[in-house]
């Protein structure tokens, strides 16, 4: 077949009638069949089956059954270590915290002044 830019003129109203004169058959043929054959058609679209979820109620069963198994071996662990832990917790709220550290005023305006030479050497270095 060839390419839709390589055919002449008379070609392309030959191809522009061909497809008038198919468009005109398939409403006709709409009209012989009437919504029946629509509906059928629908229908057939409406029954295919949709796919579900690969897993089946046995496989969901045993992946629950498994997950509350790992949940009870971690709940054991900890009930476990709780007496060692709440010791650990008594000594950890006896540390004081850690003082925070604040810049001096005098420190921030000695930054701020070098950072505003810094621009201005670069702002007239591009002037």
């Amino acid at each position: 077949m060839s390419s839709i830019t390589k055919l002449t003129p008379s070609q392309l109203r030959q191809v522009a009638d061909l497809k008038e004169k198919i468009a005109a058959w398939e409403k006709e043929l709409n009209q012989l069949l009437g919504s029946s054959a629509k509906a059928a058609v629908a229908s057939v679209v409406a029954k295919a089956p949709k796919k579900k979820g690969g897993m089946s109620a046995a496989g969901k069963a045993k992946v629950a059954a498994a997950q509350k198994a790992r949940w009870a071996k971690i709940n054991a662990a900890k009930s476990a270590v709780k007496p060692a832990a709440s010791a650990a917790k008594v000594a950890a709220v006896a540390k004081p915290a850690k003082k925070k550290f604040v810049m001096s005023a005098a420190a921030k305006a000695k930054i701020s002044a070098a950072a505003k030479a810094r621009w201005a050497k670069i702002k007239a270095a591009k002037k």
